[in-house]
């Protein structure tokens, strides 16, 4: 009778053991990704309106946007210069034709495009353009500082539409 109460508490617990996604006592990565999630969403949801400001900034309206992407960052990439306090920050966005080089300060930003051109420029905050500013036939524009949360730039130019990838400022 014991022989047979000890193999139905082994079944019992291979059974547990398969509901939670157990293999051996280690825990299945989607089964173990599911369960924070559902923790995050619960101690720690993302705000409504932050949710609909994403999903506004990805919209399709951009389709055929080229996404510009981040290839040089001086906070990551560069030596901070001795006794600077509050250097510019130095970036550089790049597709296959494009390249956006842009110096963000406390007062304000300036850039270039390469190849020069004029082009529009959009400093997206948001679903909205938090700023327009143009590019001169040197591809230079300057602009003020963007916004503390989250930014990208639209460019248009007269070919194609291009996008950079989001950071904050």
């Amino acid at each position: 009778m014991s022989d047979l109460n000890d193999e139905y508490d082994e079944q019992d617990e291979q059974d547990e053991r398969a509901a939670y996604g157990e293999r051996d006592g280690e825990l299945h990565d989607g089964l173990l990704e599911e369960e924070l999630r559902q923790a995050a969403a619960i101690l720690d949801p993302v705000p409504a309106e932050l949710r609909r400001v994403a999903v506004d900034a990805f919209a399709l309206h951009d389709l055929e946007a080229r996404v510009a992407e981040l290839t040089f960052d001086s906070l990551v990439d560069a030596i901070p210069v001795r006794g600077e306090s509050d250097p510019p920050r130095m970036l550089t966005f790049s597709t296959d034709g494009v390249t956006v080089d842009v110096e963000v300060t406390a007062d304000g930003m300036i850039g270039q495009l390469l190849p020069p051109g004029p082009a529009g420029i959009e400093v997206l905050s948001g679903p909205r353009a938090h700023a327009r500013l143009t590019a001169d036939d040197m591809g230079r524009f300057t602009g003020e500082a963007p916004p503390a949360g989250p930014f990208a730039l639209r460019l248009r130019t007269g070919r194609e539409v291009v996008v950079t990838q989001w950071l904050r400022a």
